[in-house]
């Protein structure tokens, strides 16, 4: 009889089967629900990050989007006031040249005034008077030198806000030229995508830079510039309108100074050729007066000569008779009339020894006279002093 082979190992039963086969499909469906679980979970958080990124990326995007914006207006607001702030500069700027050049032609009415007082010194003996021409030259100069000073100082004023004016503005700029590469920087990522060429991973990407400020202290600023810049505009335009008022009431100062140096310069040339008329007349009467007084001179000098050869005569009588003789030398009628003559005579010779002293007082009267009219005869300083006021664009003072 034939011995079969049997398969060495051991044999399970059919119930074992049956066992192991559905722990297998149990197993096998376990892990099918895990998988299809795990799938679902995987779904949902894909659809999640998609969702989140796409939220994200427009989030993004719509902040950039309104820091642009608010770049923007920034932009905006520091461009006018940029410009306003040009404005400002050349408008102050003018202002301060016209006040230098007020300053500059304050020197001319300055040097005709002290040329005035100079020339004035040029007169002589009794016309050296302080008369109120001088007064008011004196106080011209002082005026101009008033007015020279509150010039000065605006001009100075207006030196000092300029560069006021130039340093806001430099800090205006700066922080424009910031908000613009920021503009540009902000745009810049607007614009990029997943499909943009040059993206990449960086190096610690979240990290913030050193300097870093908060978007309020980057709103206040600008507004502090801003507001600077404002300040500053206001007070040169508050000193503007200073320069201009300080320019008029200098102008105005210096007028009815002017003004009244004039009208002192006239009185006084006006008195000088009242003075002038008096003394020639003066004069005349006095020429008029020596002239007969040298025809009743030379009239009494023929008195005179005619007068000395009677006394010759008388003496002559009177020696004469002397010489009688004896008895005959008496005192008759005719002895006292001759002495009486004589004395007559005599008494006439002083007359006109006066009167020749006379003459010589009237001689010195008229010298007198001569030379005060040469020293009074319009002094050279009040003739040249109002062509030198009408330098100043003074009325012509001839016409006084």
């Amino acid at each position: 009889m034939a011995t079969l082979s049997v398969k060495p190992g051991q044999r399970f039963r059919l119930p074992d089967w049956y066992t192991s086969f559905d722990l297998i499909a149990t197993n096998a469906e376990r892990q099918r629900s895990a998988s299809h679980q795990i799938r679902q979970e995987a779904r949902t958080l894909r659809n999640e990050t998609n969702n989140q990124t796409k939220w994200d990326e427009h989030d993004n995007r719509t902040r950039l989007n309104e820091m642009i914006d608010s770049i923007n207006r920034w932009k905006e607001t520091l461009d006018k006031c940029l410009t306003d702030l040009d404005v400002e500069i050349n408008a102050l700027t003018q202002m301060k040249e016209e006040a230098e050049r007020a300053l500059q032609a304050k020197n001319l009415p300055l040097d005709v005034a002290i040329e005035n007082l100079t020339l004035r010194e040029s007169r002589r003996g009794i016309e050296v008077v302080k008369d109120p021409v001088e007064d008011e030259l004196h106080k011209e100069v002082e005026v101009i030198d008033a007015v020279k000073r509150d010039l000065q100082q605006k001009v100075s004023e207006a030196f000092e806000e300029l560069c006021l004016l130039q340093e806001a503005r430099q800090q205006l700029n700066l922080d424009h030229r910031g908000k613009m590469e920021a503009l540009e920087i902000n745009r810049t990522c607007v614009s990029l995508n997943v499909n943009s060429p040059n993206i990449s991973y960086k190096v610690n990407p979240t990290r913030v830079p050193p300097g870093s400020i908060t978007l309020e202290q980057w709103d206040q600023y600008s507004q502090y510039n801003k507001d600077r810049a404002e300040a500053e505009m206001k007070a040169a335009n508050e000193l503007r309108e200073a320069i201009a008022l300080t320019i008029a009431q200098t102008n105005n100062e210096l007028e009815a100074q002017r003004v009244a140096t004039e009208f002192a310069f006239r009185k006084r040339i006006h008195e000088i050729e009242q003075a002038l008329d008096e003394l020639r007349w003066q004069e005349k009467n006095t020429l008029e007066e020596i002239a007969e007084l040298e025809e009743d001179i030379r009239r009494l000098e023929e008195d005179l000569r005619r007068k000395v050869c009677n006394l010759k005569l008388a003496h002559t009588r009177l020696e004469t008779r002397t010489y009688r003789p004896n008895m005959e030398l008496c005192v008759d009628q005719v002895q006292p009339a001759l002495p009486l003559q004589t004395r007559g005579e005599r008494r006439n010779v002083p007359v006109h020894e006066k009167s020749a002293a006379w003459q010589g007082v009237r001689a010195a009267e008229l010298s007198s006279v001569s030379g005060v009219y040469k020293d009074k005869a319009m002094p050279f300083p009040e003739r040249v002093c109002p062509h030198l006021l009408q330098l100043f664009n003074f009325p012509a003072l001839e016409e006084v």
